[in-house]
C-alpha cells in the first residue's frame, strides 16, 4: 500500500506543518518576499481552533504568527466558495488589530497586521494571476497610508499547471499546498529546502495515529460543512425555479391557456395548476 499523506489544504494539516521551524519561516519569506535570513524569529500564537460563535459548527482553524516581535501574520484556508471573502478578511485583521491594544495604552504598541488567504476557488474571476497583495494606499499617487495593514491572497485553481524553472518560491509553496500525490511532493521537496523541511514534517504527522483521527474528523468536518453549504444553495435555485414556474402559470391561466398546455410549459403538477385556478 501506498504511505498516507495528508493533504496539506485541510487547514489541520496545514498548521501540524506550520509547526516545524523552518518551514515557517521559508513559507512566510516567499509569501512576504523576504529573505528567509531577515526573519529571525517566528512563533505560533493559536494552537487551538478557534470558534466565533457558540453554534459554529466547523470553527475557524487558522494559523497566527507573530514574526520578529514586530508583525502578527493570520494565515487561513478556505477550500469551498466564500464570495464574500475580502468582507470576512477585512473583519478578522481589523479585529486582529484592535485586540492589541488595552485601555490606557498608547498607539505605538501595535503591530503591523498581515492577513494570508489560501482559496481552493476564484475570488478575482477577471484577474489571471493566482497571487495578489494589497494595501492601503493614496488612490491617485499610489503612495502608502499606513503599512499596518496587508492582504495576500492565493487561488490554488489558477496556478499553472507545470513549473518552470525560474517559478518563484510562491509559485513552489502554493503548489506544495495544492499538492497530493507523493511524486509532486518528492519534486517540490527537491526544489527548495523549506519545502522540504515541511515535507519531512508532513510525513512525520501523516503517521502519527493520534493526528491522523483528527485530520480525517476534521476533513470530514470540511467536507460535510461544503456539502451543507452547496446543498442550501441547490435548495435555493430549486425555490426560486418554483416561484418563477408558478409566476408563470397563473399569467398563463389568466390567457385561459389549458391546464394540460401549462403543465408542460412550468413542469408543475396538475394538481398545483387547478388549485392556482381555483
Amino acid at each position: 500500500m501506498a504511505q498516507f499523506l495528508m493533504k496539506p489544504k485541510i487547514d489541520f494539516a496545514f498548521k501540524e506543518i506550520m509547526m516545524d521551524g523552518k518551514a515557517r519561516i521559508g513559507f512566510l519569506a516567499a509569501v512576504l518576499h523576504l529573505d528567509p535570513e531577515n526573519i529571525k524569529e517566528t512563533r505560533i500564537l493559536n494552537p487551538y481552533l478557534r470558534k466565533v460563535h457558540e453554534d459554529d459548527k466547523l470553527g475557524i482553524l487558522d494559523v497566527r504568527i507573530l514574526m520578529n516581535n514586530d508583525a502578527v501574520i493570520d494565515v487561513e484556508i478556505q477550500l469551498s466558495e466564500l464570495l464574500v471573502w475580502p468582507d470576512r478578511s477585512l473583519f478578522y485583521a481589523s479585529k486582529m488589530y484592535t485586540d492589541q491594544i488595552e485601555q490606557g495604552q498608547k498607539y505605538d504598541v501595535l503591530k503591523k497586521c498581515v492577513s494570508i488567504s489560501i482559496l481552493d476557488f476564484t475570488l478575482f474571476k477577471k484577474e489571471a494571476g493566482f497571487y495578489s497583495c494589497f494595501h492601503i494606499r493614496e488612490d491617485t499617487r499610489g503612495f502608502l497610508y499606513t503599512d499596518k495593514m496587508e492582504f495576500h491572497v492565493i487561488e490554488l485553481p489558477k496556478l499553472p499547471p507545470e513549473l518552470k524553472e525560474d517559478c518563484t518560491g510562491l509559485e513552489l509553496w502554493a503548489k506544495f499546498i495544492n499538492a497530493e500525490r507523493k511524486e509532486e511532493f518528492d519534486m517540490l521537496a527537491g526544489r527548495d529546502p523549506y519545502i522540504d523541511s515541511a515535507y519531512q514534517q508532513l510525513q512525520v504527522i501523516s503517521q502519527d495515529k493520534q493526528k491522523r483521527l483528527e485530520y480525517e474528523a476534521r476533513e470530514k468536518a470540511v467536507r460535510d460543512y461544503n456539502q451543507g453549504m452547496f446543498e442550501a444553495k441547490e435548495k435555493g435555485r430549486e425555490e426560486g425555479h418554483a416561484e418563477a414556474s408558478i409566476h408563470i402559470a397563473k399569467n398563463m391561466l389568466k390567457l385561459n391557456i389549458p391546464l394540460e398546455t401549462i403543465s408542460e410549459c412550468t413542469g408543475l403538477p396538475m394538481e398545483i395548476i387547478s388549485s392556482l385556478q381555483k
